[in-house]
């Protein structure tokens, strides 16, 4: 009796809608499970770890707002159609900026994603046996054939002695690289005639702990960047410095750093001292810095001293003060129409070049009968040279100030704030003397001018130094640096651990099982690329067989 085939609508209950699905087209549940697949596969992280390495560039090159304020500010005058364009991007704070973050965790998420299955993966591998003998031993890369007059058990059991110990059958050792024991499969009854061994597990462990020490080094970074904080100050010669927020030009704090994480102490820039090379190619630059300063932990400590150099910080609890830059403050007063001192201070003069050739501001709002900003030069060697002034020497040899002068409103009195490097000019005009052109002044240590106008005088009084220190908290960076060295310790691991197995075979090589023995030895090198015929030819030295290869002395 025939019968009507049956038919049905709507999927099937085994294939659910994926008959209605077009080609390539995955559901949600597969999507997610795509994405973490690429986010956590090894050429993801290689790419992230790539971007984060290119994104770190704009950090080193441009100037950063946590670093050096000064430098920042700087910048932006003398590049004012780049700097809106920069301050979006947030390229004057890098390692803060959204896009750099987003770098930072995907690749923590990928090195953890690859970590974890191949951790899984090797740890199985150090459990399981080494793989039993292939059939046909002659087609490994490295092989070799010989006959002996012992017996097969013997073959075997001096085959086993040499790959787990290293050492031959009288004691003597086989081969003297460190790790050449090798871990053996234990005696199989379905194969009686082989020996199996391998090495080099150490190799794959050495890639777990680079990988491992890179995520280490990351939460070094990240710890240091939430629970410490780096800032800046600039100090001249006699000032003293009192570690609270207030006290600091630039502060950075990490997001987890409170007012009540500062370290209290503070300390005085007693001196300061450079010595400069010269003679030779170096001549002109510094060949050392050295600021001595006296320093006080808390407020009943005891007063000590310390001479902060480069590269040689001084440590306060947990905080490090270091040495970065130095500069040169001419002493400048300014009389103004009344003859009322407004101004008598050291005025910073930040660095334009190597040479020390500075620029610096001078502000006085409260000069009489009209505001005096003065901003202009200073060169420690001053000297003309085809009509042109020049700095020959960075060392204060010859200094001499050069400075225009301004009055009216110089934009102090409406709130904004102003940087005091910097002189807003836009409703101030220069003063010009009789002849119309505006007036600029050169003094040398000790020298006078009256202004025109009845507006005063400015006395170039003498030069103190200053310093710029940079003071911070790094909680993670011992985190950070033991995560360094057991990267490298792990990437040395992996570069020169060989991985690899060796497969000895003894039979008779009759059919009767009298006579000689036929040894079979096969090398196989897993990590690739390395010569196994050494190995090859100790092995088979120590089995009794002929040398191969000429033999080498470690």
């Amino acid at each position: 009796m025939s019968r009507e085939p049956m038919t049905t609508s709507g999927p099937t209950p085994d294939t659910g809608d994926v008959a209605e699905r077009r080609a390539g087209e995955l559901n949600a549940r597969e999507l997610v499970r795509w994405v973490w697949r690429q986010v956590t596969s090894m050429r993801t992280a290689l790419i992230l770890l790539l971007l984060l390495a290119l994104a770190a560039v704009p950090g080193s090159v441009i100037p950063q707002s946590g670093v050096d304020a000064l430098e920042v500010s700087q910048w932006k005058s003398d590049h004012p159609d780049l700097a809106p364009i920069y301050e979006k991007l947030g390229l004057f704070s890098v390692y803060d900026s959204p896009w750099f973050a987003a770098i930072y965790l995907l690749l923590m998420i990928s090195l953890v994603g690859c970590i974890v299955p191949r951790t899984a993966v090797y740890a199985r591998a150090l459990r399981a046996a080494p793989p039993r003998a292939p059939r046909n031993l002659a087609r490994m890369p490295a092989y070799v054939t010989f006959t002996t007059d012992e017996d097969v058990e013997t073959v075997l059991a001096t085959a086993r002695q040499v790959l787990r110990t290293g050492r031959g059958p009288a004691g003597t050792r086989t081969w003297s690289r460190l790790g050449n024991r090798h871990r053996l499969r234990a005696a199989d009854p379905d194969e009686p005639d082989a020996v199996s061994a391998e090495r080099g597990h150490l190799r794959e462990f050495g890639n777990l702990v680079f990988h491992v020490s890179v995520i280490v080094v990351l939460i070094g970074v990240a710890v240091g960047s939430m629970l410490g904080y780096q800032g800046g100050v600039l100090l001249v010669k006699g000032q003293t410095f009192t570690n609270t927020a207030a006290s600091y030009d630039d502060l950075d704090p990490g997001s987890m750093f409170g007012a009540d994480d500062f370290d209290p102490f503070a300390f005085t820039v007693d001196d300061f001292d450079v010595t400069w090379l010269t003679k030779g190619n170096a001549a002109g630059t510094a060949r050392q810095f050295r600021a001595p300063i006296s320093y006080q932990e808390g407020r009943d400590g005891e007063r000590r001293t310390y001479d902060l150099r480069v590269n040689h910080p001084l440590t306060i609890g947990n905080t490090d003060i270091f040495l970065i830059g130095h500069g040169y403050a001419p002493v400048i007063t300014i009389r103004d129409g009344n003859g009322d001192v407004v101004v008598s201070r050291p005025v910073v003069f930040l660095p334009q070049d190597p040479s020390f050739l500075s620029f610096g501001v001078v502000k006085a709002p409260s000069a009489r009968p009209g505001q005096i900003g003065l901003d202009g030069l200073f060169f420690p060697t001053f000297q003309l040279i085809d009509g042109d002034p020049v700095t020959v020497w960075p060392d204060d040899l010859n200094p001499l100030i050069s400075m225009s002068v301004w009055t009216g409103d110089l934009g102090l009195d409406d709130g904004t704030p102003e940087s005091v490097y910097l002189l807003n000019t836009a409703k101030a005009t220069p003063v010009a003397p009789t002849d119309g052109r505006p007036l600029r002044i050169d003094l040398q240590p000790g020298e006078t001018v009256q202004l025109p106008d009845g507006l005063g005088s400015v006395s170039f009084d003498g030069i103190e130094p200053w310093v710029r220190v940079q003071i911070s908290q790094s909680p993670g960076k011992l985190v950070a640096l033991g995560g360094m060295i057991a990267a490298l310790l792990g990437l040395l691991g992996s570069l020169f651990v060989r991985s690899r197995r060796v497969w000895v075979r003894a039979r008779p090589s009759s059919a009767d099982g009298a006579g000689a023995t036929m040894v079979e030895i096969a090398v196989l090198d897993r990590s690739g690329g390395s010569d196994v015929s050494d190995v090859l030819n100790r092995i088979t030295v120590a089995l009794g067989g002929p040398a191969r290869v000429e033999e080498t002395n470690d």
